[in-house]
């Protein structure tokens, strides 16, 4: 009869309790998935003789009574009455409450709880890269997932309080020397570290794109307009030499034409002979009464009155006061000077 009483007592108790712990939905306890957690249950003066009760979201993991465990397994408690939970699973998560009381039912003590499963946070990976443009390094926490996580940064083994951000940057002039830096991430359940890296960021020489501030298109471009002028350029010249070439063979035909055409205008009036003269006359002199032809010389001496062996035919009058014309001559060619 004792032992029903406690019961109900019991049941009741955690009728009042459980819907005050549903109406919550904060987490007071957080744990990893696979880890193992024992729920925070004291009690100094425990003996087998009380009653002590677990339920996981109003379900009764474990009950003894007496001594004797009728639900779950008695090493899941310990002498302080607090539950031991392994290989935490996301069915684990929710409310715990644990109540105590003595074999005559009176109520001893109760404690609750809301447990939330996390997922552990995994190595970080620390990088940097080094931007000469702004002078500075710019750090990065690499991790997977990383909402909710709360980043922290080391340097030379120093932590860096009001460093939350998963990103850091630090000017070039602040990095003189060897200095050594460390990122960690960390939730509710779980914290890693990543490992030292020592940023090291050499000053590049500059490129010839870096001193003229051109990228390097524009300067493959213009290099290639440059060329593409020099071209233009020289077919321009050789063009205009060509035609230069030619004036000047033209010129130097008509200079030597002009030339000769001089000389044999200077050597003319000296080169003419006499004989020259003769066979042309000039418009004053009269001109030269025509041969009698040969018919007319046969017919002459063909009249018997006029024909003897030692008479010469009589000539007519106008015919005897004019000369003969004399028999012209080859014109003979005078040496023309050298041409220049």
């Amino acid at each position: 009869m004792a032992c029903f009483a406690a019961t109900l007592v019991v049941i009741i108790l955690s009728g009042f309790i459980n819907p005050s712990a549903a109406k919550t939905d904060t987490c007071d306890l957080y744990a990893a998935i696979g880890q193992s957690l024992s729920l925070p249950f004291v009690y100094e003066g425990l003996t087998t003789y009380h009653v002590l009760r677990w339920t996981h979201n109003s379900s009764i993991i474990f009950y003894r009574q007496q001594g004797r465990v009728s639900v779950g397994k008695s090493g899941d408690v310990s002498s302080t009455g607090s539950l031991s939970l392994k290989n935490l699973q996301p069915s684990s998560a929710g409310t715990y409450q644990a109540n105590l009381l003595h074999p005559n039912g009176t109520f001893i003590k109760t404690w609750s709880s809301r447990l939330c499963l996390m997922d552990k946070v995994s190595k970080p990976k620390l990088t940097y890269s080094c931007d000469f443009k702004s002078s500075s390094v710019k750090l990065n926490c690499e991790v997977a997932k990383p909402q909710g996580w709360v980043f922290s940064w080391t340097l030379d083994d120093k932590t860096l309080p009001s460093e939350s951000r998963q990103a850091l940057s630090f000017s070039l002039a602040q990095l003189k020397g060897e200095r050594s830096f460390t990122c960690s991430v960390e939730n509710k359940v779980s914290k890693e570290r990543s490992d030292t890296v020592r940023p090291s960021c050499k000053t590049p020489a500059p490129s010839q794109a870096t001193q003229f501030c051109f990228k390097p298109s524009t300067i493959v471009a213009v290099l290639a307009g440059a060329v593409c002028l020099i071209l233009v350029l020289l077919t321009m010249v050789i063009a205009l030499c060509c035609c230069k070439k030619r004036n000047n063979a033209q010129m130097r035909t008509k200079g030597a034409g002009d030339l000769r055409m001089l000389s044999l205008n200077k050597q003319e009036p000296d080169s003419i002979s006499p004989e020259y003269e003769t066979m042309h006359p000039s418009e004053d002199s009269p001109p030269p009464s025509p041969e009698p032809s040969a018919r007319e010389c046969y017919k002459n001496v063909s009249q018997p009155e006029a024909q003897t062996e030692n008479r010469l035919p009589q000539l007519p009058a106008e015919a005897e006061g004019l000369k003969p014309s004399p028999v012209p001559k080859p014109r003979m060619k005078s040496p023309q000077t050298q041409n220049i």
